[in-house]
């Protein structure tokens, strides 16, 4: 089955400056945190400031949110979100092997990164601006809930839903990646001024941080542009 995520012209229209690098990854043996996972977390914490378009490409990012009506001061950029839990905690959560490597990722290039289970999508994702009302499955309270997209969001969905809210805030519940998930689905996510050839160095970390753990595991990779 093809799992190749298309961007509608729309999103180009809002920002003609938006790439994003998709990495489809199979037979993936996901673990639990470990210290290789912890130590490329403390590593990335310790290098908040070393990539020098970080703050201009997280404005970048604040000026695309308010561009579809979102408040990026209430809701960031995913990188956004986890460079301030870093600067404020001082260190980033561990959750798994392979979450805790993209998340370090996104802290030390400061560009959204985000990681699917593939195996549940129905069809391949695609990034839209939504007509409204779409439903996305998150939780609250410890609840799951429904909750229907705004119009105009930007928004990755496939056929059954919205899978992750304004553009890179929030993932939806039923495309996590868990314990078992082997066959998994990246984005990541650029805007000017940071430059391609770093977009493809931090996918090139991505990809040979999953062969670590296990040697089955397949990647392929996709420039997505306008």
């Amino acid at each position: 089955m093809s799992f190749i995520p298309t961007i509608a012209p729309e999103i180009h229209a809002l920002r003609p400056d938006f790439t994003a690098l998709s990495i489809l990854a199979e037979s993936v043996p996901n673990t639990e945190s470990d210290a290789h996972s912890l130590a490329l977390l403390s590593q990335a914490c310790a290098a908040l400031n070393a990539a020098p378009w970080a703050d201009e490409h997280l404005a970048a990012w604040r000026d695309a949110y308010r561009a579809f009506g979102a408040k990026p001061q209430r809701t960031p950029c995913s990188a956004e979100a986890l460079r301030s839990r870093a600067l404020r905690d001082g260190q980033l959560p561990a959750v798994n092997a392979v979450v805790d490597l993209y998340n370090a990722i996104s802290v030390r290039y400061a560009i959204p990164v985000g990681g699917e289970d593939a195996a549940v999508y129905d069809g391949a994702p695609s990034l839209i601006r939504a007509i409204g009302g779409e439903p996305f499955d998150t939780t609250r309270d410890g609840q799951p809930k429904v909750e229907p997209v705004d119009p105009g969001e930007v928004v990755w969905r496939d056929a059954k839903g919205v899978t992750c809210r304004r553009w890179n805030w929030r993932q939806g519940v039923r495309t996590r990646i868990g314990a078992g998930t082997t066959r998994m689905w990246f984005v990541l996510e650029r805007l000017e001024p940071m430059p391609i050839e770093a977009l493809r160095q931090a996918a090139a970390e991505l990809v040979e941080g999953l062969k670590r753990l296990g040697p089955n595991v397949t990647a392929s990779t996709v420039l997505l542009r306008g």
